[in-house]
């Protein structure tokens, strides 16, 4: 028997539009699933959307026979920086397959691999700067890790340091947040108010991100290199197939891009300290870890795999902090609707644009004890592995996964066992507790902490 699927009660005209706070759409997401479960739907200027927050529900939408990314609302709204990326092209748009044959062998697994120095040597930097803080001294934990994943990022992908650990804050970071704010806002209002409003800011941020990769871009012209980086396979690879290369502005597309996914990472590894201070017998074992693998010698490419409690705080703290907080979903075209969910126990139409919350997901009830509990235990070894393939969807899926995801996971893994080793953390405020908010991620907001070197 077929269930209907709840949403909340509408108004005339606007339907649910006050059920979502545009400045803050993936918590009130959030406050949705809490209320309404597994599966509901609203309203917005006569468009039903669907959200889908249960790991079963996740894992049936991840069937690329019956399902593929969905391309439109905010993710439209960004091409005004990067066009037809990576991460936002239409599944029509052969640019997308040419770009993917030329970047993805410079981002395997083995590819990442060869940047562990670079990552671990620029983390160390970020650490040296914090030792002539005096006591009473406080830090954003999300603006310094922003400033460190830029630095990184723009090193290991493009070959440049941006010198951007300490002073002032790269232009990039701000203009990056401003603009995916404002293409998380646009679809909600009416088009003439965006371009009344909103246009002149939105494109001066586009500029200022399209201005840093030009000029990263640039930099590697004057400064030749035989560095075999991303940026390498965009100035010189032809896609295999096609014969076709990347112009400048296509590089620059994907330029840009990259720093707009990798600005999950920097929200992984700010959740991972607010939930370890929260569960200090788990800092005390991720360091009897690292004492025991690494010591006193060098933190090698070689020690990560002989730290799996450490992974396990990564993957626990991707779980419940949900740093990219959803994807969109819709049925492959040609389906013959309605659509049959759960084994017919939901139907949605043919063309139905459907997003999948993973904070819902990842607190699904069915498969996680104690869902909202931080315990890094269930995430390594055979615990993990035996998870549904539905709770691991933290990057994406199929097709469309992200495909920096092996350099974020040793971005995040090398991050958080430099900071444990080296750093005493110390909560600013103890009476803090996690609020989150942003657009293309979610991060911890007024998380401040004072830190001093960890005695060994």
């Amino acid at each position: 028997m077929t269930t209907k699927i709840p949403r909340p009660p509408g108004v005339p005209l606007l339907g649910n539009i006050s059920d979502v706070d545009p400045s803050n759409t993936w918590v009130s997401l959030q406050k949705l699933w809490e209320k309404y479960g597994e599966i509901f739907k609203i309203t917005v200027l006569g468009q039903d959307i669907v959200f889908v927050g249960s790991t079963a529900l996740c894992e049936e939408l991840c069937d690329e026979k019956r399902f593929r990314k969905y391309v439109g609302g905010p993710i439209v709204e960004i091409r005004k920086a990067v066009h037809a990326s990576l991460f936002t092209a239409f599944a029509d748009e052969p640019v997308w397959d040419v770009h993917h044959r030329i970047l993805a062998p410079r981002l395997t697994p083995t590819a990442a691999a060869e940047h562990f120095n670079e990552v671990r040597d620029i983390a160390a930097e970020l650490i040296a700067n914090w030792r002539d803080l005096d006591s009473n001294s406080t830090l954003s934990v999300i603006g310094e890790l922003n400033r460190l994943d830029l630095e990184t990022t723009t090193q290991c992908f493009f070959g440049r340091r941006l010198h951007g650990l300490a002073g002032a804050e790269p232009p990039m970071i701000q203009a990056m947040d401003q603009a995916t704010g404002e293409a998380m806002k646009r679809p909600t209002r009416p088009k003439l108010v965006n371009w009344l409003l909103h246009q002149s800011g939105f494109e001066k941020d586009c500029k200022t991100m399209r201005q840093y990769a030009a000029e990263c871009l640039q930099y590697r012209k004057d400064n030749p290199t035989d560095r075999k980086d991303l940026m390498y396979a965009m100035m010189n690879t032809k896609d295999p197939e096609t014969g076709k290369s990347m112009d400048e502005t296509q590089i620059i597309d994907e330029m840009v891009s990259m720093p707009i996914g990798s600005s999950t990472a920097p929200c992984v590894v700010a959740s991972a300290i607010y939930y370890l201070l929260q569960t200090p017998e788990c800092i005390v074992q991720a360091r009897k870890e690292i004492d025991s693998v690494i010591g006193a010698y060098e933190f090698t490419y070689e020690h990560l795999d002989k730290l799996p409690y450490c992974a396990g705080i990564v993957r626990e703290s991707l779980r419940l902090c949900a740093a990219a907080p959803g994807f969109n979903i819709e049925p492959i075209p040609g389906t013959q609707g309605p659509v049959m969910l759960a084994g017919g126990k939901y139907h949605v139409p043919a063309k139905q644009t459907m997003i999948i919350v993973l904070h819902g997901v990842n607190r699904d009830p069915a498969v996680f004890e104690e869902p909202g509990v931080f315990k890094p235990e269930r995430m390594v070894g055979e615990a993990f592995e035996k998870l549904p393939e539905g709770a691991k969807k933290w990057f994406g899926n199929g097709k469309r996964v992200c495909i920096g995801r092996h350099y974020a996971w040793i971005w995040n893994v090398i991050t958080l066992v430099i900071l444990l080793k080296n750093v005493e953390f110390e909560m600013a405020d103890p009476e803090y507790r996690l609020k989150q908010d942003g657009w293309f991620n979610l991060r911890p907001v007024g998380f401040n902490i004072k830190v001093k070197p960890r005695d060994k």
